[in-house]
């Protein structure tokens, strides 16, 4: 029986081993692509961007969650070998090309330095103007926001910075999102815009082009129709259960409208909602009670536990 299991598992591994030749892409042997802000968005890119070949620095600047940054690269990556989506070879190559940094002097060689922070122009412009010192005068910096006007972002910097800096907006989750907004401020060059094309191209994304304007493509069309479906649930008119059961099959949608909500963070819906409503002045923008309601209790979706659903239990149901 032990020569039955010790042979079973050499079979494995050398299976484990011919996967990783044939999908863990060579190391570009590059300088590494650095991710500022090692939140949801900025883990799920350095998987995303290592998985590719790039080798990738990602920076938290919080010692306190270094740990942590650590364990969610693991369990997101855990999840992915159980839904068969990745090998414990590819985990190990991509893992190997993810250097976790606390400091900003370890951006210095990175040719690429993407800024994935919350959705805060203070925060971001006051990050950039520490990036202004720290990283190479030849770097391309890139902010991933969805509704914050990159050319106010930059508007700290030195004039050759702007020209140097434009705008990626990753839809989560990264891995699994095959696109990826590229925006272009009032001063990017045509040089820079190519770059991060090309680098787009290179982690396997269809770069779309859009203008700065709030809210870009694909925020500015998902929101409305969140906030419309989340009036339809308040007035009673379906189940949230139903609401979702109807739009995911009737329109062969991947997840519901109020389940999508729940991922993204309520929270985070009611934020870009506000900002569009004060960019706009639509009324389409002008977030729905419930959606206050359920924000002020703390339910905020998956991350918390409850949303429009319960996540106590594995799979999502109606709270």
């Amino acid at each position: 029986m032990d020569e039955n299991r010790h042979e079973r598992e050499s079979v494995k591994d050398e299976l484990a081993d011919l996967l990783q030749a044939q999908t863990v892409p060579e190391d570009r042997g590059s300088a590494p692509i650095a991710i500022i802000g090692a939140g949801s968005v900025g883990t799920q890119l350095a998987q995303t961007i290592a998985s590719k070949g790039h080798n990738t620095v990602l920076v938290e600047i919080n010692r306190d969650l270094l740990d942590d940054v650590k364990t969610t690269l693991d369990e997101g990556m855990n999840k992915e070998i159980r839904r068969w989506g990745m090998t414990e070879s590819e985990k190990r190559a991509i893992t190997a090309r993810i250097t976790i940094e606390h400091s900003l002097e370890a951006i210095t060689n990175s040719q690429f330095i993407l800024e994935a922070i919350p959705e805060s122009l203070e925060l971001k412009q006051k990050l950039y103007l520490e990036l202004d010192k720290s990283a190479a005068p030849d770097a391309i910096l890139i902010t991933n926001t969805s509704i914050l006007s990159l050319t106010e972002i930059a508007s700290v910097l030195p004039r050759a910075r702007q020209q140097r800096m434009a705008g990626l907006h990753f839809l989560r989750p990264v891995p699994h999102v095959p696109m990826v907004e590229i925006v272009r401020g009032l001063k990017t060059s045509d040089d820079t815009f190519d770059k991060v094309k090309a680098f787009a191209r290179s982690i396997d994304k269809t770069p779309v082009e859009d203008f700065e304007y709030p809210g870009y493509v694909t925020t500015r069309i998902i929101l409305p129709f969140l906030n419309e479906t989340m009036h339809v649930l308040m007035e009673g008119v379906a189940s949230a259960e139903d609401i979702d059961t109807a739009m995911r099959l009737g329109f062969n949608l991947p997840t519901g409208p109020l389940s999508m909500a729940d991922q993204f963070g309520l929270d985070e819906v009611l934020h870009r909602l506000e900002v569009l409503f004060h960019e706009l002045g639509d009324l389409k923008y002008r977030p729905c009670p419930i959606l206050k309601k359920y924000v002020r209790a703390g339910r905020l979706g998956v991350k918390t536990g409850r949303g429009f659903f319960d996540y106590s239990v594995e799979q999502g149901t109606e709270s």
